[in-house]
């Protein structure tokens, strides 16, 4: 089938190999414009453009997706497929593929619609979640189920290392799903709107650290927000982000939220709320990602300080 891949970024890039790799043709991809970024603040391409570029698949970046309707018009789609798009889908472009419009959401529908369904799967502490294709309305994720498969969380994934393996099995299902469609064998289901939840995307005040809450609470929080939009506490008043925590309940260990109880060679002990947190990986405001350990080399850091007091 021709297909019209709409996708920006990197989650994108293996259901767009995968379909590559199938015996279905991407005629089109349509990305969001370039966008500046890092410190020069100089345009950069997405993901799927440089993933088209590599496969050799036009794409295109149109800031105006219903004046690009009768352009798509014209080349004949079977099917729209929209995955990590960022925007969405205008109703009027629902038609121009023969089939309509798949889209593929990393979670398992009606649960998690919206924009951050990876990293609020880990806040909630789900032990299992996946991937979904679905037909597009004129709701949000809201559509008729097509295909759905299920993916374990493990009990250190980060929004990162999940995204990874749910882009890679988005793949997959897209294709058998696109398989089926073509044989006119897909049984679309409705989704049951009293399952659904809505799950935002994240800003840099969700990864602010309280540590009055649980050890738990505040690992699955660091891993949610790994690689954005990061977690952070402060420390003598600088900006400390914190990379990769672990729980540790030791009753004999006691303190205040926020302060260090110990320094060894496993990491730095944290009181919180209730157990404590070992810090694995930190970085101060300006300085590079590192280890504990390398950092307690550079930082004098000391037992009975706190973090996360305001100076």
């Amino acid at each position: 089938m021709r297909i019209v891949l709409f996708g920006t970024s990197a989650f994108a890039v293996p259901v767009l190999e995968a379909v590559v790799g199938s015996t279905h043709q991407v005629i089109r991809c349509i990305t969001q414009p370039d966008r500046p970024q890092g410190r020069g603040l100089e345009p950069q391409p997405s993901p799927v453009k440089l993933a088209a570029q590599r496969v050799g698949c036009p794409c295109e970046e149109p800031t105006d997706l219903r004046a690009s309707a009768d352009a798509l018009r014209q080349l004949t789609p079977d099917v729209g497929v929209v995955v990590a798009y960022g925007r969405l889908i205008p109703r009027e472009l629902f038609t121009v593929p023969r089939h309509g419009m798949l889209g593929v959401h990393p979670s398992l529908l009606p649960r998690d619609r919206g924009a951050g369904p990876i990293a609020w799967a880990i806040l909630h502490g789900d032990s299992v979640t996946g991937v979904t294709t679905f037909r597009l309305n004129d709701q949000l994720d809201a559509g008729d189920i097509a295909m759905q498969v299920t993916e374990p969380i493990q009990s250190r994934d980060t929004a990162l290392t999940l995204s990874q393996r749910l882009a890679a099995r988005g793949g997959d299902v897209l294709v058998e799903t696109l398989a089926w469609l073509e044989r006119g064998a897909v049984a679309f289901r409705p989704q049951d709107e009293r399952l659904a939840t809505y799950a935002r995307k994240l800003s840099k005040e969700d990864g602010r650290v309280d540590w009055t809450r649980q050890a738990v609470a505040l690992d699955r929080l660091i891993r949610a927000m790994v690689p954005w939009p990061g977690s952070s506490t402060t420390w003598r008043g600088e900006s400390l982000k914190l990379w990769s925590v672990s729980p540790r309940s030791d009753p004999g260990a006691s303190g205040q939220p926020g302060q260090i109880l110990a320094v060894d060679q496993e990491g730095i002990v944290v009181a919180t709320g209730e157990g404590q947190v070992t810090l694995h990986e930190l970085q101060l405001a300006g300085g590079r990602r590192m280890a504990a350990r390398d950092f307690l080399l550079g930082h004098d850091l000391r037992v009975g300080e706190m973090l996360g007091q305001e100076t």
